[in-house]
Order: structure tokens, then sequence, then C-alpha cells
């Protein structure tokens, strides 16, 4: 394989192109009422591989106009083979008693002790938390709430519609799930806006996941990533830093990584860190990036046939889901491929703004 470098303008003209003409992508070959990747609108995916039913379920914020159902929520792609996908339909609308009307964003969806529960965020920007000249960002209402159904189609139920899971004055977002020892925790981003340099924390969560039962704990803060402080450039603006979807995997020897996002010159970047004592505590280390070219918010599946996935969305607007083949080394993790055979990209790409052609 070759690898070819793209300037600024050859990346967002490629951007456009692939906007503009990638939904008539195979479209000779796609099922009749199915839509292939680059028809479909999304952000933040995470897809749920399904076994008993063999049905992939990938979810993302819910689009009315993609749904037919109004509203703040979730919506959910299926898929028997990661290719053709069922239109989407919404399988969670916030109530009109909670706490929060807006957001709906980064859900996700696990199975957990026989039932199905979401994380999403929503927030309140009536709510007020701070504003200058009493913080340097006004911040608001922010944080992820759970959801529970017995389907992972659905209908999700607020657990608590009072309030998000994290501290009520914390603005937070993109919580996910992790189990340690028997004891469920939310590991979340604590927003840049509040923090300048954005964090990692975790909470430790009650049984049925509806709220926190302890103090939030550290993870790491955006800057520890050496990549990260590399690509400053010196100027007369405020330095932030900031941390977007954490997710996490196990390695075949054990090792705990956790993939997260931030920005490097303005573009999304899929990175990812692992903890040096293999617990949720850390420490962490800061591992190089996965994929840039403003990719990112990723998270990793098995396909039915055991093969090792990353999916993520690029560009950060008016994005699509990309899918890579991973290998687990152990360690770390490599990127062995992008499938542009199920995701419609015109070119594979892996970091930087880089072109692979044969």
């Amino acid at each position: 394989m070759k690898v070819m470098r793209m300037n600024k303008l050859e990346w967002v003209l490629l951007c456009l192109l692939t906007t503009v003409f990638s939904p008539l992508w195979g479209s000779e070959d796609m099922p009749s009422g199915l839509l292939r990747m680059p028809d479909m609108p999304l952000h933040d995916p995470y897809i749920l591989a399904h076994q008993p039913s063999r049905t992939y379920y990938l979810y993302t914020s819910n689009i009315g106009r993609m749904s037919g159902t109004p509203g703040v929520g979730t919506m959910v792609y299926k898929s028997k083979d990661l290719l053709n996908w069922e239109k989407p339909k919404a399988v969670f609308v916030v109530p009109e008693n909670s706490f929060a009307h807006q957001g709906g964003w980064a859900p996700e969806v696990h199975e957990y002790k026989g039932r199905y529960y979401l994380f999403v965020t929503l927030h309140n920007d009536e709510r007020i938390l701070t504003q200058p000249p009493d913080s340097w960002k006004t911040t608001i209402v922010r944080g992820t709430i759970s959801a529970v159904a017995d389907s992972p189609d659905g209908p999700f139920e607020m657990l608590n519609p009072e309030a998000a899971v994290p501290p009520a004055d914390f603005m937070t977002l993109d919580g996910t799930l992790f189990i340690e020892d028997g004891q469920p925790w939310m590991v979340y981003a604590h927003e840049w806006l509040q923090k300048a340099d954005g964090t990692i924390e975790a909470v430790p969560l009650s049984e049925d996941l509806s709220r926190a039962i302890g103090e939030p704990i550290h993870l790491f803060k955006a800057s520890d990533a050496p990549w990260l402080n590399a690509s400053i450039t010196p100027d007369t603006g405020l330095l932030h830093y900031v941390t977007d979807g954490p997710e996490f995997y196990r390695t075949k020897d054990g090792h705990l990584l956790m993939l997260w996002s931030s920005y490097e010159n303005d573009s999304y970047v899929q990175t990812v860190a692992r903890s040096k004592s293999g617990r949720l505590q850390g420490p962490w280390e800061q591992l190089d990036p996965l994929v840039k070219a403003d990719s990112g918010h990723g998270m990793l599946f098995r396909t039915f046939e055991g093969q090792l996935m990353m999916v993520l969305h690029r560009p950060f607007r008016n994005a699509r889901g990309k899918l890579y083949e991973m290998k687990d080394c152990g360690d770390h993790l490599e990127v062995v491929r992008e499938r542009i055979d199920l995701d419609g990209d015109p070119v594979e790409i892996y970091e930087g703004f880089s072109e692979t052609t044969e």
C-alpha cells in the first residue's frame, strides 16, 4: 500500500465529495427499503452486537425526519451484516417530567443483569450553573442519565427524571458503564467548559444503575496526552483541552484500555489510554492516537464471526459512521484497515490527512 499526504484543502474537498456523492454508493446492489452508512446521519455511534438475534444495533441521537418520531431522545439502526441497515426507529424520547429536554447525545446500550440500560446525555440551557465573571465560561446543567428496557429495541424508561447521575453542579457528558469487582461505575467526561482542562472521572452506581452512591474519582485530564501538548503553537489564546467519549476494552492479556476523544489543531481525534494497574483508578498512561482526520467518539465491538471492530464518526459536522478492523496486540490496539466496503468512504483514512490506495 502507498500512503499519500493530503493538504487541508484537499481534505475539505474530500469531505464535500463524500457528502454529496456517497448516497449513490452501491445503490444498485442495495435491497429495497434499506440504508447504507453514507445515507445514515449520526453522531457518537454505539453498536451493540446482540447475539440472540444476531443483529447489530447502532444507537445515535434521535433525528425526527429519519425515525418519524419527534423529540429529543435515541434512535437505532439495525443490521444483520454491517452493510445494509433498516431505517431507524426511536427507542427513547425524553419524558415531559425530565429535568432537561435538550441534547440526547452519546447514547449507548449495555446488557446488565438480564436487562438493557441506556446511558444518554441531556442538558438544560435555562438552568445556569455559573457564568462570567464568576467562571471563565457559562456553564449549564448537563449530565448522563440512565434508562432501562427489557429489549435492545426499547422502549427505554428513564430511571430518575429529576437529575443526571453525576453531581448536579458538574457539567458532564458521555457517560459509559464500567464494572469492576461487581461494582458498576459510570465513567464520564467533565466538560472543558467548566474545567478548562477537561477530565475523565468516575462515580459508583447503585445496583439498578439509577443513581450515584459515592463521591466521584479523578482518572486523568486531557493535557496528560503528550501528543496533544506537542501540537500546541504559542499564541495569546487561553489553553483549553477537551475530553469526550470514554469507552473501555480489556485486551486478550488483561490490559485495561480506554478509548477517548479530543482535539488537535481544531480537528477531532480518536485516541486511547492504558491503565498501568489494570484497574479503573489507574494510573493512566496516554498512548498514540488511533485515527485523526476529524474522527472520534469511537467504541469497540466484535462481529458475530469474532472480528474486533471500531465504529466512530467523521467528520465532526454532518457526520457519518466509519468502521475499522482492529487488532488486539495485548498491551495496545492497532488499526488493521478501514472497511470502506461497509462505510462507503472513497479512501481509507488512518491518521492525519492520509489517503491509502493500492
